[in-house]
């Protein structure tokens, strides 16, 4: 079951909108510090400004983790009002660290939970505003060229068709990559989950350091498939581009959260954007074509189109697994790190096996062999291995390697390395059963 609550990328329209006093005292600089790009913050910003006349926005934009060390060295000085983010980790942290400053927003309309997630933080910290899933996003045109079929679920992008297709982020640099290889790990366990995330890694044409650098590439036809976030996939229908969108069977829906920073500038400014944002006015933007969020107000959907995903009605949104926030926030670091040191780095080794291996399925789809069906199974079984297991994974000795400062602890190099060490090795000799393997199949 889900615990806490989700946080996604969001993205507000300019549009004709009255100047409703969503606090009669706001005015001034309101300063927000986003994961979230420069196509998304400008209309926001647009928006809010011509609903909340005297208040100007200011955005300063830096990944999830950037983000929250920035708000954690600031304190002391602090200069922002809003936090407003792709990760739920990111806001637990900050929370834990009491880094947060609670509000009850006056919005009404807007029910406990999606699903049975909730869609506001219990103690009043962060505030769901949209809702959003994960899954898989390909550009038709580019998949009919290549002869790609349409990917339904994660395996499938492991499959050999699929070879130096496929782009993602890095979830280190990305809140909401993390959270789909998250959600994959929980949704088919540890080491199952590793291994579909590895199959499907073996196939990566690039790993990129921003989530919307990936829609892009898919858009513009750079790259066949990328692994996103649903509204990149919507929105970018919306504006013409031939693209597709699937939910796979292992995937959720969560809200997406902003919170007031400790000790604000501009307190009453903070909380006008946060009334903006939950109003009537600000779910509605939610629905221009440009956007194509799933507002967290079941009413505003009387005012979509019949095609716009529901989360609320919709029933493949009430099939989705659960996502446990907990779980995710104790082995942050660990998971982020283990990708970067098992795949990110390691990728054009990760990709040399899984070549050797297409071709291996191949001459057996042709004549098959037993031997080689078992050394390429093996050379699976090294491929998928990993250094560390579920409860190493969560563990206060592991956890205490990652201090999130600047500057790396000894600690924290001492088990990269031997994590990149791990990696090598196993891939080096998955590389050897796959050539044998080839060998024998031939």
């Amino acid at each position: 079951m889900l615990t806490r609550r989700f946080v996604i990328a969001a993205a507000l329209g300019a549009v004709s909108l009255p100047a409703v006093a969503f606090a009669q005292t706001s005015s001034g600089k309101v300063t927000v510090v986003t994961s979230f790009s420069k196509d998304v913050t400008d209309p926001i910003k647009k928006a809010f400004e011509k609903a909340v006349p005297g208040v100007t926005l200011e955005v300063q934009n830096r990944n999830t983790n950037a983000g929250v060390k920035y708000v954690e060295e600031t304190k002391a000085n602090n200069q922002v009002d809003l936090f407003w983010a792709s990760a739920p980790d990111a806001f637990e942290v900050l929370k834990g660290k009491k880094l947060l400053t609670a509000y009850k927003p006056k919005a009404t309309g807007i029910p406990d939970k999606i699903g049975s997630y909730p869609i506001n933080d219990p103690q009043g910290y962060y505030f769901g505003f949209a809702a959003s899933g994960y899954g898989i996003m390909w550009n038709d045109r580019y998949a009919k060229a290549n002869k790609l079929p349409e990917p339904k679920e994660w395996q499938d992008l492991a499959k050999p068709i699929f070879y130096d297709h496929v782009a993602i982020a890095a979830p280190s640099r990305s809140g909401t990559t993390h959270l789909t290889i998250e959600t994959i790990l929980q949704g088919e366990g540890w080491d199952k989950g590793w291994r579909t995330i590895k199959e499907m890694a073996g196939n990566f044409r690039s790993i990129n350091e921003r989530s919307f650098g990936v829609p892009e590439q898919v858009n513009s036809g750079q790259v066949g498939v990328g692994i996103v976030i649903d509204f990149f996939a919507f929105s970018a229908q919306a504006s013409g581009f031939p693209v597709k969108f699937v939910y796979p069977s292992v995937t959720t829906v969560v809200p997406a959260n902003v919170g007031i920073v400790a000790n604000p500038p501009n307190k009453a400014a903070a909380e006008a954007f946060i009334e903006f944002l939950l109003s009537p006015a600000g779910q509605e933007v939610l629905l221009e074509p440009g956007i194509r969020r799933l507002p967290v107000n079941p009413a505003v959907y009387a005012k979509a189109g019949a095609d716009y995903p529901n989360p609320f009605t919709d029933p493949r949104f009430q099939k989705m697994i659960g996502f446990d926030v907990d779980k995710s926030e104790q082995r942050t670091a660990v998971v982020d790190t283990l990708f970067d040191q098992l795949i990110s780095f390691q990728l054009d080794a990760l990709k040399g096996v899984s070549k050797v291996l297409h071709e291996v399925d191949a001459a057996l789809a042709k004549k098959p062999n037993d031997k080689a069906k078992a050394l390429a199974e093996e050379a699976r079984v090294l491929l998928a291995a990993m250094p560390v297991n579920e409860a190493q994974a969560a563990s206060a000795e592991l956890r205490g390697a990652f201090t999130g400062a600047k500057e790396k602890g000894a600690r924290q190099a001492e088990v990269e390395s031997q994590w990149a060490s791990f990696a090598r090795d196993n891939y080096a000799k998955a590389k050897a059963k796959a050539e044998e393997a080839l060998k024998a199949a031939k």
